[in-house]
């Protein structure tokens, strides 16, 4: 049978970020993608409008009728919102048997938030015990490890420190480094670093959405956490490289890019 995944995030109408990218990605990759909705926005390549969270029980309700007549391989979480969308989620992440990836949106590219301080909390103590992998940015990192996160070592220390509140392991995303971006995976108490070249681009909205469905993508087929964060790496460089060049702003990456890494 086909491979199945689910995405938990928020509608981006513009196609680049959110739902809509974890649904092409899922697609590119041969994966059946499912997504219930957390909340909506109005937004474009270059700005953010207004976020909407729906109501928590609505989204139980989507996550209890898509699971239950197509169970996913793996599912990942993008923009939550809220602290009754966290626990609403993290209640029935707890439930399941399949690997989950955490994608922890705090702030959009252009800079609207879309997790409150008291929704970071919850994330830290509900929602990451119940993670196969957690996808931070160097500012998700330091925010959820209470700490600053500008280098590799302070990446190694943050991945620990948030390995410590029960998720299984940890992917620190490196982009904002200076010089090259280098990724660094925590998993079974092993680092591994995953450096790729900087592409000189402005078409980089959803890089942290595709990335972490990429390898939502990779679990559900049946393949290991590091294969599928390497596989997922590849397919982000490929993305970047052919960017169809969209919007006048922040535009998206090339969701119908080669899976090799190569344009």
């Amino acid at each position: 049978m086909i491979p199945v995944a689910l995405t938990i995030a928020g509608s981006d109408p513009s196609g680049g970020a959110g739902l809509q990218a974890d649904l092409k990605t899922f697609h590119q990759f041969g994966v059946y993608g499912m997504g219930a909705v957390t909340l909506l926005t109005v937004q474009n390549t270059e700005r953010v409008e207004s976020v909407d969270p729906l109501d928590p029980a609505y989204v139980e309700r989507q996550l209890r009728s898509v699971t239950e007549d197509i169970p996913p391989k793996a599912a990942k979480t993008g923009a939550l919102g809220t602290v009754s969308i966290i626990e609403v989620v993290a209640s029935w992440a707890a439930r399941i048997s399949f690997p989950l990836v955490v994608d922890p949106v705090m702030i959009s590219k252009h800079g609207a938030v879309l997790l409150d301080t008291s929704a970071r909390a919850a994330m830290r103590e509900r929602l990451l015990p119940c993670a196969t992998l957690i996808t931070p940015n160097l500012a998700e990192a330091a925010a959820l490890a209470a700490m600053e996160v500008g280098d590799t070592a302070q990446m190694e220390e943050a991945a620990r420190r948030i390995a410590d509140m029960g998720c299984s392991a940890v992917l620190v995303k490196g982009g904002h480094l200076e010089g090259d971006p280098t990724d660094l995976l925590l998993s079974e108490g092993e680092v591994e670093m995953l450096p790729a070249p900087r592409i000189d681009t402005r078409h980089t909205h959803g890089t942290g959405c595709t990335l972490s469905a990429a390898i939502a993508a990779g679990l559900s087929k049946g393949q290991p956490l590091r294969a599928s964060v390497r596989a997922a790496k590849s397919f982000i460089t490929s993305a970047l490289l052919t960017a169809p060049g969209l919007g006048r702003g922040c535009g998206p990456l090339d969701h119908h890019a080669p899976l090799d890494g190569m344009p």
